[in-house]
């Protein structure tokens, strides 16, 4: 059900949405200026107002493009039979591997890891993904290496920032980072204001965090102090094609 529900998500992506322009020649409106002389001899058409462009949110030039920053660090493993934080992850790249299969045209995507062995770890490629279950599970059993066998440490702030640059230089009708996490940030000293920064660092790149894991409240704490409507925490894949469906809304309207 979940798959199905991305899959239509897919479908329905439309064009972001541009600035707002003056709309000539309408019938309604503040009358316009330069259709004084029109107006004087009955054109009904001398009016503009402000709208968006009509092409605009029909078809998309450009795919939108999806980073998918997640989050492979030994702690993801360690405390997995705490709350099954690194299963739900890797539920979740299963659910969106295979939702988006057959959308490249619409939107394509990367999953880049990040642990404290290595701030960029390329599992899939935007222009190489995986198109049969076998190529999914083999990404799927590498990010489970990964975070099984790396050493401790952490690469959150460095892996956004570099999500980031990335996704800045593609050319796409929408460019959009997720960071998935489990907010075990306090231990390694992270300050999450130098997260929050880094959100809204560039207008050019929307930037989401999702935590699929926590110890007590942290995932709540951080999310209080990251940007509003930025951040999302959730224990259950179910709730992962809403969590999009709102991402890719929001991006449509800024």
């Amino acid at each position: 059900k979940q798959i199905s529900s991305l899959k239509q998500l897919a479908a329905g992506l439309e064009a972001k949405q541009g600035d707002r322009v003056w709309l000539k020649n309408q019938t309604d409106g503040e009358l316009d200026d330069a259709k004084l002389v029109e107006g004087l001899t009955g054109e009904r058409n001398v009016y503009k107002r402000r709208g968006l462009p009509e092409e605009k949110g029909l078809n998309m030039a450009q795919p939108k493009h999806l980073t998918l920053l997640v989050d492979v660090s030994g702690s993801m493993y360690r405390f997995n039979g705490l709350d099954q934080r690194l299963q739900r992850e890797l539920e979740l790249m299963a659910m969106v591997m295979e939702g988006l299969q057959g959308s490249e045209n619409r939107v394509r995507y990367d999953i880049i890891g990040h642990s404290g062995e290595d701030p960029h770890i390329t599992f899939v490629n935007r222009d190489l993904p995986p198109d049969n279950e076998k190529k999914r599970l083999d990404v799927l059993e590498e990010m489970h290496a990964h975070s099984q066998f790396c050493w401790s440490g952490d690469h959150t702030v460095d892996a956004l920032n570099e999500a980031i640059k990335h996704a800045a230089s593609v050319e796409a009708d929408d460019r959009i980072v997720i960071a998935f996490s489990d907010a075990n940030l306090k231990r390694y000293f992270i300050n999450p204001k130098k997260i929050a920064s880094l959100m809204t660092k560039d207008p050019s790149v929307s930037v989401f965090i999702i935590f699929i894991g926590s110890l007590g409240d942290e995932a709540e704490q951080l999310k209080r102090v990251l940007p509003a409507g930025k951040s999302f925490v959730t224990m259950d894949t179910k709730e992962m094609p809403t969590i999009l469906q709102q991402i890719f809304t929001s991006t449509m309207i800024q």
